[in-house]
Order: C-alpha cells, then structure tokens, then sequence
C-alpha cells in the first residue's frame, strides 16, 4: 500500500513516474487481492478505498472548524496600494513581505485530516457551515488518502479550489454536444455542477482537478505563507508551482507579479481572474485579524477581463438534433479580443431570466475562458421603457409542437423527433460530421437545403440521392455535385464505429462507439445486445447502457437503419490481426498533429487492426502518442507525464 502511495505521489504531484502503468497495475492488482484475502486488514485510506461508498442520499451541512471568509477583491495598483498601507498601519511597521500566488476561479473547499488519515471535505457554503463532499473528493487520483512524512499535526485543515481545466471542458463539453445534453456555460459551473453529484461515481467521470494553497489550522513547522506549497507538497498534496506564486517586499514587487501571471494567464489550462495577496508572516495574521466577511491580512486583486458593449438585435431559440431549445442572442457585431462577435449563447431559460437579459438590451460581453462569447450584464440605464422580459416559446419555433421539459425543469424539448425541420436538419449534419460518416462537402448549409426542399428526410435519403436532384440546391455547380456523390459513395464503408456514432444515440461519443465497435462485429449485433451484457464492457456505465437500449427499441430507428443497410451503407468492424506479439496489441495510443503519410483515421485504423485501441485523451494509461507536425497541448501534457512519443517515422517501422 505505502508503495502504491509513493508512486501516486510521484506521479501526480512531481509528474516523474518510477514505473510503467503496467507495473502499476500489477501492484494494484495485488493490494486488490491481498485485501480480498485478508478484509480485516483493509485500511481507511488504502488506494483501493476511493470509490466503493454507497450514494449518498442528500448532502450534511457540516460547520467549519475555521471560517471561510471570502477575500476582498481590487481592480487597480490604487486599491492595492491602499490595502499595503493599512497593513503596514496595522502592524506598525513598513517591513512586511507579501506571499502572491494565483486566483482560482474554481470552487473552494476545505479538507480535513486528523493523524494524518483524510477525514472530511467541505465546500465553502455560507463561509460557516458548507456541503459535506468527503466521497466525491475522496475519487480524486492525486489526493492523498494519508499523509506523507513525519511533520503533521494531529489536525490539518487545509483549503483549496475545485476546478475543471480547459481540455477537459472543451472534451466533456463536446461529448455533451453530441449526447443531446446541455452545454456548461463554463468551466466554474462545470466544477460547480459535479461537486453537487450525490453518486461518487459520477463526479469521478467529470475529471476535476484540485490545488491546496492554505492551512487553517495551526501547523508547528510552517512559519510564513509562502513556505505553504512547499510543506503541502512534501506531504502529498497538488499546489501550486514556483512560477505561479512569489515572495514581494514592495509595491513595485507585487505589481511585478501580477504583470508576470496576467502574460502567463493565455498559456494556463485552468481558470485565473487574478492574483492573491496575502501577509507572508502567519503570526501576523491574528494581529490583523477580520472583519464580518473577509480577512484584513489577504486581498484578492482581479484582472480586469477582455469585455465590450453591445446590442442585443434579437433573442432566437436554435432546436438541437435531439430536440432541446436553447436561446441564442443575435447581437450586432463587435470586435473582441481579436474576432466579430455577432451572436452569444444564452444557455438556457434559467441564464436568460437570472440574467434578466431582453431584444433591444446594451449588454457587457466577454469571452469566457477568453474563448467562448458570454453576456456578462446588462446595462438597465439604457434599457428601453417599453422593454419585455423575454420568455421561453411554449411551442417549437420550427414546427409549432408545444414543447415538454424534463424532469430537473431547466431543459425544454420539442418531442417532435420526426417531423421537426430542424432536428432533421440538425440530425443530417451530425450524420454527415467528421467523427462521423465523415462525408466531406455537405456542410451546415447544403443540409438545410436539402431538408428545406424535401430532398432528404433521413440521412438514409443520402444514398438515393441524384444528380439531378442536387442541381435544385443553390450554388451547386456540376463538380460540386459529383465531389459530393463521390464522398457519399465513400462514406458507404465506413467503420462500425463511425456508424454508431453517426446514428446519434443519447450519451454515445467516439469512444464510447469504439468501445462499442471493438466488442462486437455488425451493429444487429449492437441491436440485440442486453442491458447486462452492454455493462460487462470497460467505459460502458448505466446511463449509456440504458440509452443505448431505449434507441434500439424504437421501431423508426430500426427502419431507418435496415434503410441505411438497404442502400448500400456497410459499416464494418476492424479486422484485427490475431498476432499478440505485435508491439500494438493492447496498446492504448493517441494521436496528435498533422501526419504526412497516414489521415488520422488511416493512422487509427492500422492500430485497431494491429490489436491497439485509440482514445482521445492523454493519461498516464496510454502507451503511445503518435505526434505529426502541430502537435499541440496533448504532446506537452504527454511530456510532463513521461509518456512513449512516437514519430512518424518509427510508427512506419513498428507498423
């Protein structure tokens, strides 16, 4: 057990693996066993106890030991300056040092550790008594269950941030895209969200992230703030980097780092809004004290965000392929951080009347994440007298059906999956997608047209299409109709899991279709699969199981897929070659960059044949990455991990 710990710390907190995952896996394996064999050994905090609890039915308030004050926020070197000054007052000297590190935009917890042994989380609720989290954060790979070394007191309460970074957001995201689901608004919400799972299980899925920056207890060893990440650290615990936090002994100093962090935030994978600022010597920090919300010896000081005004022209309600209406704002356009920005999601009917967002307001906008367009606020001194709030439409805006919601009441559906235009339209591109039957030049555009004019009702319409026929579609030449029959001629051979993800079903991403498409050889194979037997597969977990066997039990996606069948379509599982010597078999691959021999799924195609798998995310699980020319964020990530990189070249040779 201790030398699982070791290597868990290694692993995520130095990011030096002293072994391969398969050695790992064989010490898990064996702890697994020996516990199995001997249950009373079983420890509170051994490895093999962070998932297992039952679901929690409701969460307990619980009251913090220490108060989580909320920190006074700055916006200009003017208020920070003010804030040096009444420290320095405070204390009667000038000689004071400053600890500065990062603002998380996360979400707050405090955790509990007595003898060394995790004991409890909590989140910050009213800074008194918070939401009791200790199953969902004791999921986490990279907390540590005990302690490590000597100098811990007989309790720790430590305090950190919850966060989602921006590769898992963008992916889980996407997934939820494709799954029907409602999309995050951004990654504190993400964070937010998932915290309030009550099935540990659950949250594990959402792949959070943690840092630990405080210590509320006392602790005999540390004398000053920023001697905090270095002992957190040396026990175990995720914080933060040397480049991400600084000892100031002036003004200029503090400034300095915040210019330092403010260059740096584009290159985080995580969520800043700013710096924090605290007295370094925590002796001091009594003598300051409090007042009722926040300390007098922290302050937080927040980057002022890439934002601009604009009017809100109209509020539009777009109908997603799974029925789900979400309004979007038509805004005239403005130029942010470098791009037009003419429309902004508004999420859903709960954003918009929080919000209180109306046609004709002047709103704040900014980019979330500095990517995603998001209204900030809304200017009420320019609002119009004769304004309305905006309402959800009652029924469809495309064919008129009255909407449903589902049960939690946020999400509102048009229930006309078969004859609302636009989730046909939505469907049809989706169908059509890269990850999908991949059929190149059928864009969003020449889809509506195709539904719009009764050319095409179901993506099985595809394969009876004629020339003659797409010569009706606006700006169609004679080469674009051929390069478009001859990619939907091609798209007839796709792979089984290209197929599967095309169809659409609920909770189905691509690796989901692989997983899919690995265990079984045709998709009637998939349409007759059970419940029981689609849970004794790796990945596949209730929910999808569940949709998986709703879709196949609706007798118009049957027809539509024997229809696909019918015309030619021939989804075909990957021919695996028996050899297990192979250096691919049971691999686990990414890949990444522009390859100069191989498309990506000629690449993943080869691997799959050869006895690997393909997935999409990089982790510690993965054997390979196959890196091309502009390999990004997922060939930094493979470094930091120690993780096998595969040229082009040398993946030719093992081919």
């Amino acid at each position: 057990m201790r030398e699982i710990q070791r290597h868990d710390y290694c692993y995520y907190i130095e990011a030096r693996p002293l072994i391969s995952d398969y050695e790992y896996d064989l010490l898990y394996k064996e702890l697994q066993k020996m516990e199995k064999e001997h249950p009373d050994w079983v420890l509170p905090y051994s490895p093999s106890q962070r998932i297992g609890d039952p679901l929690t039915q409701g969460f307990r308030q619980v009251a913090h030991e220490t108060p989580m004050l909320s920190l006074e926020n700055t916006y200009s070197a003017a208020e920070i300056q003010a804030f040096v000054k009444r420290v320095y007052k405070l204390l009667g000297s000038s000689k004071v040092s400053f600890a500065t590190e990062l603002k998380m935009d996360g979400v707050a917890v405090s955790l509990l550790y007595e003898g060394g042994v995790y004991k409890r989380a909590l989140t910050r609720g009213d800074g008194k008594k918070g939401d009791e989290i200790t199953n969902n954060m004791k999921t986490l790979p990279y907390l540590p269950l005990k302690l490590m070394g000597k100098e811990i007191p007989e309790r720790l309460e430590i305090r950190g941030e919850v966060f989602m970074s921006h590769r898992v957001f963008n992916r889980q995201n996407a997934q939820r895209e494709k799954r029907g689901e409602e999309l995050w608004a951004n990654p504190r919400n993400a964070a937010a969200g998932s915290l309030k799972l009550l099935d540990p299980k659950e949250f594990s899925k959402r792949e959070l992230s943690a840092i630990f920056y405080g210590i509320a207890s006392d602790s005999p060893s540390v004398l000053y703030q920023h001697e905090i990440p270095t002992y957190l650290k040396k026990v175990g615990l995720p914080t933060f980097s040397k480049e991400d936090r600084g000892l100031c002994h002036s003004m200029e100093e503090i400034l300095s780092f915040s210019h330092h962090i403010e260059k740096r935030k584009a290159r985080l994978d995580f969520d800043i809004d700013g710096i924090v600022i605290k007295v370094d010597t925590l002796k001091s920090w009594s003598l300051l004290g409090t007042t009722r919300k926040a300390p007098r010896w922290a302050v937080a000081y927040k980057f002022s965000p890439k934002q601009t005004k604009a009017h809100v022209r109209e509020i539009v309600v777009q109908v997603g392929r799974s029925g789900v209406l979400t309004p979007v704002a038509e805004l005239d356009p403005v130029l942010l951080a470098g791009s037009t920005i003419s429309r902004a999601t508004l999420h859903n009917e709960e954003e918009v009347r929080r919000k209180d967002i109306r046609k004709g307001d002047w709103v704040v906008i900014e980019k979330g994440g500095d990517v995603i367009p998001q209204i900030v606020e809304v200017e009420l001194n320019k609002r119009s007298p004769h304004s309305k709030p905006w309402r959800m439409p009652t029924r469809c805006p495309c064919c008129q059906t009255p909407v449903t919601r589902t049960e939690d009441r946020v999400a509102v559906r048009c229930p006309n999956e078969e004859g609302c235009q636009e989730q046909k339209i939505r469907r049809l591109i989706h169908f059509a997608s890269k990850q999908g039957m991949n059929i190149e030049n059928l864009g969003d555009k020449i889809a509506e047209q195709l539904v719009t004019k009764n050319l095409v009702d179901t993506p099985s319409d595809l394969y009876s299409l004629t020339e003659k026929e797409l010569a009706q579609v606006k700006g169609f030449k004679e080469k674009s109709i051929r390069n478009l029959l001859e990619n939907i001629e091609t798209s007839r051979k796709a792979s089984l899991s290209r197929f599967i993800l095309a169809l659409g079903i609920r909770y189905v991403g691509e690796e989901t279709a692989d997983i899919l498409s690995d265990h079984l050889n045709s998709i009637e194979a998939l349409a007759a699969i059970s419940k029981e037997e689609l849970l004794k597969m790796e990945g596949v977990g209730e929910k999808i199981a569940d949709a998986i066997c709703f879709y196949f039990k609706q007798p118009r996606h049957l027809k539509e897929i024997k229809k696909l069948l019918n015309r030619g379509v021939q989804p075909n599982a990957v021919k695996r070659m028996a050899k297990s010597s192979h250096p691919f078999f049971n691999k686990k691959f990414v890949l990444t960059g522009t390859l100069s021999h191989f498309s990506r799924e000629e690449a993943s195609h080869l691997i799959k044949e050869r006895g690997g798998k393909v997935l999409h995310a990089i982790s510690r699980h993965i054997d390979y990455v196959l890196v091309g020319d502009k390999a990004g964020s997922k060939l930094s990530k493979a470094k930091k991990l120690h993780l096998s990189i595969l040229e082009e070249e040398k993946f030719k040779k093992m081919l």
